[in-house]
């Protein structure tokens, strides 16, 4: 039997796994980092940790195996990292200079650390609200995905939000098929995402 349910503080450590085991376009990525606990601190732990009201699970006989995370208000959510969040990461993570694109995998997470991206005015303008989703292959091509979408959509939706957006990597194939299947927009800006990443976004009102 397999349950969707709200993340409780006891699956933070299944967060991690998840997010290190989809961290390479949605593949393991357990090879590509000394440190296996960056993926999770950069993009599952601290939705879960300062978002809990907008964080899901999917669990099955064998444990939680895919999350959804995100954040109502991304500008809001930006302060309260720079607040809470980043600072005692980077008194243990030092800030490894230089340049993003010819680091290595784990001082491309340490530079987003000491760096965090801001999201475009125009994106959070319209689509205030962005999530993260993944799911372990076991849990793969069942309808979850799209069961796990609709509830956060329809969550955010009742806190107020107008619309909501998310990066996905153009290396990750099955997810981009995924969000075009599931009817999300690729909306267009004057300022483009970063390289390498696609935006996708719904709107709610």
């Amino acid at each position: 039997m397999v349950e969707v349910r709200p993340f409780r503080p006891t699956d933070i450590e299944a967060l991690y796994a998840i997010a290190l085991a989809t961290g390479d376009a949605g593949a393991d990525a357990f090879a590509m980092y000394r440190d296996k606990r960056l993926v999770g601190e950069v993009y599952a732990a601290p939705y879960a940790t300062l978002s809990p009201q907008t964080a899901f699970v999917v669990e099955d006989a064998n444990g939680v195996a895919g999350y959804i995370v995100g954040a109502l208000d991304t500008r809001a959510f930006e302060a309260r990292l720079e607040a809470d969040w980043w600072p005692a990461l980077r008194r243990v993570h030092a800030d490894p200079g230089g340049d993003y694109f010819a680091a290595p995998p784990d001082d491309r997470l340490r530079w987003l650390i000491h760096r965090p991206p801001r999201a475009s005015t125009a994106l959070v303008t319209a689509f205030p609200s962005h999530l993260h989703i993944n799911l372990l292959p076991r849990l793969q091509g069942q309808g979850l995905g799209r069961r796990l979408i609709d509830l956060w959509l329809q969550t955010v939706r009742g806190l107020g939000s107008p619309g909501a957006h998310l990066g996905v990597n153009q290396a990750n194939h099955r997810a981009i098929r995924f969000y075009r299947a599931y009817g999300l927009s690729e909306p267009s800006f004057d300022r483009p995402p970063p390289p390498g990443v696609i935006w996708f976004a719904s709107e709610l009102r």
